[in-house]
């Protein structure tokens, strides 16, 4: 059992960017403008011209952080180019492809529309790392206005037009030339998110029939009842049009979650399994490893054995996989949420890349999507989320001696216990897998009544 801790005062950087109420701490004009600034600044290296590229989703609230975040940019001695609601892996092959120093994506990727975020890319197209993030917070919090630029070094904006397109052909670089999807019905739900133009036509381009829902974003609905987390409308919606085959993007289209044409929702421990064998297969699986979380069932590390590839590891959030992927020099990422990271193509999570790998293999095999997904019997496995009010619950002594009886009877029963905190929501999660159900399901709520008892009790 692992806690993840982020312990500097007043930490500004959660496990995926910034995040959280939109105009509230972090995330209202004020502060969003020096945020800027001090990325800005931090990032002023060399005598250039410096370029940040930022898009957003469809929150009603990025027509807030966006010009505060611009402003703050051009104070810093920035230019500054706005590519509007666009996925976030789209941003990191943007900033690559203009040769732009950083990329700024506005989101909350999952969260609700009330929520927002700001995620940050270096001029290599990764998020930043944890000491960038400290230097950025350092800075935030000694913030002075003599560091900035003077009048005559201040930066511009401009829009870039052609960004959606030049996404697309990326994107469809991804997939066989030679492939087509023509013969396909696909409902492709994009969540009310960023991917709400760019997946229908992708999918369209190369020869489907789309039926598109979670398309119409009207700042609100973003997330709402539809998409990666909540894909019930999704399997309706494959059954009602009799189609073959399920996709939801999140908000900002960086996760992938499928529906077969029996409306059965798979997972992306399922996709990095198609994805990672038949990669294996071609040859093309780097030291024949896959990296994923602690949370990816254990399913998935007995099937990828059985096909004589490694599972590594590692704590729960895209950036650790992508950490891991990059000091191993590795091909194929990912966690169970639907985050699949494939840097043949891109340098973080992108479920329209991840789309169409799968539907290629779909094509290939020539079966139907109930059979071609479903690669491995998941071992059972439960996950409970405890929304707390009292800060440090995980350290109560009677909350740490509930979890350790938990653990010593799961692991007895030859299962596995995980809790975490969120880093992005004031949630415990409680995880646990077993094949003796009755056991799990016991220990779980066991630890999930005692952190109720003391979150009231503390608070």
């Amino acid at each position: 059992m692992r806690v993840k801790k982020r312990n500097m005062a007043r930490q500004i950087f959660g496990t995926d960017g910034i995040r959280g109420r939109a105009n509230q701490g972090f995330l209202t004009p004020h502060s969003l403008v020096r945020l800027a600034q001090c990325i800005g600044l931090e990032f002023m290296w060399g005598t250039h011209r410096h370029l940040v590229v930022i898009g957003k989703d469809t929150r009603r609230s990025g027509y807030m952080v966006e010009p505060a975040l611009t402003a703050g940019f051009i104070s810093a001695g920035f230019d500054v180019v706005l590519v509007g609601p666009m996925p976030t892996p789209a941003i990191a092959l943007l900033v690559q492809s203009l040769r732009a120093d950083l990329g700024i994506m506005i989101s909350a990727s999952h969260n609700p529309a009330e929520d927002n975020g700001v995620k940050v890319f270096g001029r290599d197209g990764y998020k930043l790392p944890d000491k960038l993030e400290a230097a950025i917070t350092k800075r935030f919090h000694e913030f002075s206005e003599d560091d900035l630029p003077t009048a005559e070094n201040l930066g511009s904006a401009k829009r870039l037009d052609d960004a959606l397109g030049r996404y697309i052909e990326h994107v469809k670089t991804s997939f066989d030339k030679k492939t087509r999807l023509d013969g396909l019905k696909i409902v492709v739900d994009c969540a009310n998110g960023a991917g709400y133009k760019i997946a229908p036509t992708i999918l369209w381009e190369l020869g489907a029939e789309v039926i598109p829902i979670g398309v119409h974003p009207d700042g609100y609905n973003i997330n709402q009842d539809c998409g990666a987390t909540h894909p019930e409308a999704l399997c309706q919606a494959v059954l009602e049009n009799n189609a073959h085959v399920g996709i939801a993007l999140d908000g900002d289209g960086d996760r992938l979650i499928l529906v077969d044409e029996k409306g059965q929702v798979i997972n992306g421990d399922q996709i990095l399994a198609m994805i990672g064998v038949q990669w294996s297969k071609q040859g093309r699986l780097q030291s024949n490893t896959i990296v994923a979380t602690s949370m990816s069932n254990l399913g998935l590390e007995h099937y990828l054995k059985s096909k004589g590839i490694t599972l590594e590891r590692t704590d729960v959030g895209d950036r650790y996989v992508i950490e891991a992927m990059r000091k191993g020099n590795l091909n194929v990422g990912g966690e169970q949420s639907g985050h699949i990271i494939l840097t043949d193509y891109s340098t973080t999570g992108d479920g329209l890349v991840a789309m169409l790998q799968v539907l290629l293999l779909l094509v290939e095999e020539g079966r139907p999507a109930s059979e071609v997904f479903h690669q491995f019997d998941p071992v059972p496995q439960v996950l409970k989320n405890y929304r707390y009010k009292t800060k440090d619950l995980l350290k109560n002594s009677l909350v740490e001696e509930s979890i350790q009886k938990a653990h010593k009877a799961l692991e007895k029963a030859k299962g596995r216990l995980l809790i975490r905190t969120s880093g992005t929501e004031p949630l415990i999660r409680v995880m646990a897998e077993c094949d003796d159900i009755g056991v799990m399901e016991r220990e779980v709520q066991g630890v999930l009544d005692v952190l109720g008892k003391m979150d009231i009790e503390q608070g």
